[in-house]
């Protein structure tokens, strides 16, 4: 969760493209698209995912294609990383449905669930049910305080990316470049 992944890296683009609210709105969609999985988790969908080779696969490979369409609009500087003078108004929606996307799919998060949630509720608990919901809600705080601090540290530095050409130009390549190998990473990924 603290390392990098697909969220604090749309989050920091989020951030450096577009100021400090725009990052707290992509933290935010990142943070709602984890529902989709810890719901997942909670009623045994996830194990459907971890049993089922074709779900598995059919999802991780509509993550992978998301990764290289962000990184593909991210070169043409139209995606992520598109960085101007003023502020580009951009939908607070368009950015909560592209964030929450990126970890709707994504298949390891739905995994991660599956194999954590259950190691600290017990199968003799009356209220597993309420104990699990209450753990993911930590679990999403948790991410949505640490991507607005990635995302703000973004925010904070943009000025100084945006006045410097070259370092723009680096960062949206090396910003492609790593949700390429996201991307690559997740097409290799075992369940």
């Amino acid at each position: 969760m603290v390392s990098p992944g697909t969220g604090v890296l749309y989050t920091m683009a989020a951030g450096l493209s577009r100021g400090t609210r725009a990052s707290v709105i992509a933290a935010i969609g990142c943070t709602l698209g984890i529902v989709p999985h810890m719901v997942a988790a909670i009623t045994g969908l996830a194990a459907l995912l971890h049993t089922s080779a074709v779900a598995f696969q059919g999802l991780k490979y509509l993550g992978v294609a998301y990764l290289l369409f962000i990184a593909w609009r991210t070169l043409r500087e139209k995606g992520a990383l598109a960085v101007e003078e003023e502020t580009v108004a951009r939908s607070a929606t368009n950015v909560i449905v592209s964030a929450i996307l990126v970890n709707i799919l994504n298949p390891k998060l739905t995994i991660f669930f599956f194999a954590f949630l259950p190691q600290f509720v017990s199968t003799n608990d009356p209220g597993a049910l309420i104990r699990m919901v209450e753990l993911s809600g930590v679990f999403m705080l948790i991410t949505l305080v640490v991507f607005i601090g990635y995302g703000s540290f973004a925010a904070a530095i943009r000025k100084h990316v945006i006045s410097r050409p070259q370092v723009l130009t680096w960062l949206r390549r090396a910003f492609a470049g790593a949700f390429v190998a996201l991307g690559a990473r997740l097409a290799f990924a075992d369940r």
